[in-house]
């Protein structure tokens, strides 16, 4: 007998199917971006090398930097901060890294994932800071949407978080703040900015490094990173994370980009990459749009693009509310 496996019917001998790295070990997973089939072990050290290599091609960090960790307890910002923390160790880059979590204000979902924070705190030693809607705002996001209705919910979320991020990297003493955005969530927002026909945010949701309108960085490593692939190193690794989904999530537009983005990731294979491609090559002509310097909000006193930030003037209109009134445009509050 020869040692190859015969196929039923006295067919000609198969080789074992074997790891296309290592050629040894059985093939977990194929990969979505790659299409290889990868054992386990080849499969951790070749998706943390990839985020390595992104790290070092676009200079994301410097020795000595204070770096904050977007931490929501979910898979992204999990794995984000496990690797982080692995490849300052092993590869040298010499971080002060912090877990950096913000407290919307949301029953039954943002308390429960904050426990798993807590707890990512103590398995990868990297000290935590929560900041609060309600501390710095004077409102949690369940009493927003109790004042205004499901429907617009997500736009005061964004806004206030971004800033609140900005307000606690700021405590910190942080250089920049490291986000867990991965290759499907910026395919997401390049389909958004199309199809809202926003050209500035076009030009530059793409790119690794952001600015934006606030005066802190902040850096993407997982932004070529499959949502798959991070789901399956979660897993694999066996790491704490928090899975349930957003109550508010379905009144979000993004939902229905995001049903749309696996539906081309799956009659096109690497459409999701090509996105993300598409919009890092993409450049706004010159006066296409017109940049805009930043200045400090004429009412917190925190950066903006414009003479009164977009959190202040969202909050003005809830604490005019608040009050029994809605301001008029331009109106003091």
């Amino acid at each position: 007998m020869t040692s190859d496996a015969t196929s039923a019917g006295g067919g000609p001998p198969r080789r074992a199917r074997t790891c296309v790295r290592c050629e040894s070990a059985k093939p977990v997973l194929k990969r979505p971006k790659t299409f290889e089939a990868v054992c386990k072990q080849c499969f951790f050290d070749t998706f943390e090398e990839e985020i390595h290599e992104v790290i070092v091609a676009n200079n994301l960090f410097r020795p000595g930097e204070k770096v904050a960790m977007g931490a929501s307890g979910g898979k992204d910002s999990t794995v984000l901060a496990h690797v982080l923390c692995k490849l300052n160790r092993t590869k040298g880059y010499g971080l002060e890294l912090f877990l950096l979590s913000v407290d919307e204000g949301i029953a039954g979902y943002r308390d429960d994932s904050l426990e798993t924070v807590h707890r990512n705190e103590k398995q990868y030693g990297v000290p935590l800071k929560v900041v609060s809607y309600k501390d710095l705002y004077g409102w949690s996001m369940d009493e927003i949407v109790a004042a205004i209705g499901p429907k617009n919910n997500c736009t005061f979320c964004g806004v206030l978080r971004r800033q609140a991020l900005d307000r606690g990297a700021t405590l910190l003493g942080a250089d920049k703040v490291a986000t867990g955005h991965n290759a499907d969530d910026v395919a997401e927002t390049v389909l958004l900015n199309m199809l809202r026909g926003d050209i500035a945010r076009l030009g530059r949701c793409a790119d690794i490094i952001t600015t934006g309108s606030s005066p802190m960085p902040r850096v993407k490593p997982l932004q070529l990173a499959y949502e798959k692939e991070i789901v399956m190193y979660a897993y694999f690794k066996q790491l704490d994370y928090f899975s349930t989904e957003c109550v508010y999530a379905p009144f979000a537009a993004r939902g229905a980009v995001r049903d749309l983005v696996k539906d081309l990731e799956a009659a096109r294979p690497s459409a999701i990459i090509g996105l993300v491609r598409s919009a890092q090559q993409f450049r706004v002509a010159p006066g296409e749009t017109k940049g805009q310097e930043l200045q400090r909000c004429g009412r917190c006193g925190y950066m903006s693009s414009q003479r009164v930030c977009k959190a202040c003037t969202l909050l003005s209109g809830l604490n005019s509310r608040k009050a029994g009134r809605l301001l008029v445009c331009g109106e003091a509050p």
